[in-house]
């Protein structure tokens, strides 16, 4: 068996490494603990987020999950899936956009081609956001097509 003489600055130079390996996991995990959204009170799916049912709690939890609402501002508007329970963190999975259009209201159908805007009554088959791309039946005909949801509620049929 033999030995290797080590000198000094060899073992301060692993310290170093050592120190470094340390505090580059630490303070990164501190550095990025913000803020975090959770209700007031249990919501439960199809209600839609208010100021009043949420808030902003500083996260202290360095072993929580991504994946979480940060600020009030991402949620006020949205509407739940599924049941949120007080103080928990708000998973952005849990949250989609209120519906535009919803399944047998009558809408709008506005086609816009060519210079001439033929408008039409329809019904939705089917819950939809503003964007969505949806199909409607046409009330007068039964013809069923498809087209945009728009931001005034209405849908733009696509051409052929």
């Amino acid at each position: 068996m033999t030995f290797r003489h080590t000198s000094a600055l060899s073992g301060l130079c692993r310290a170093a490494c050592f120190l470094a390996c340390v505090l580059g996991t630490v303070l990164p995990a501190q550095a990025g603990q913000g803020t975090a959204v959770v209700p007031q009170r249990t919501i439960y799916p199809g209600e839609e987020l208010l100021a009043e049912l949420v808030r902003e709690v500083n996260v202290i939890n360095p072993n929580l999950r991504g994946g979480y609402a940060e600020i009030t501002d991402d949620v006020i508007g949205k509407v739940t899936t599924r049941t949120l329970l007080p103080g928990r963190t708000i998973p952005v999975a849990a949250l989609r956009d209120a519906w535009a259009v919803e399944r047998g209201a009558p809408v709008t159908l506005v086609f816009n081609g060519g210079g001439l805007i033929i408008t039409a009554v329809g019904t939705p088959l089917q819950n939809a956001a503003i964007g969505d791309f949806i199909r409607v039946r046409n009330i007068e005909t039964g013809v069923v097509i498809s087209g945009t949801v728009m931001d005034n509620g209405s849908v733009r049929v696509a051409a052929k």
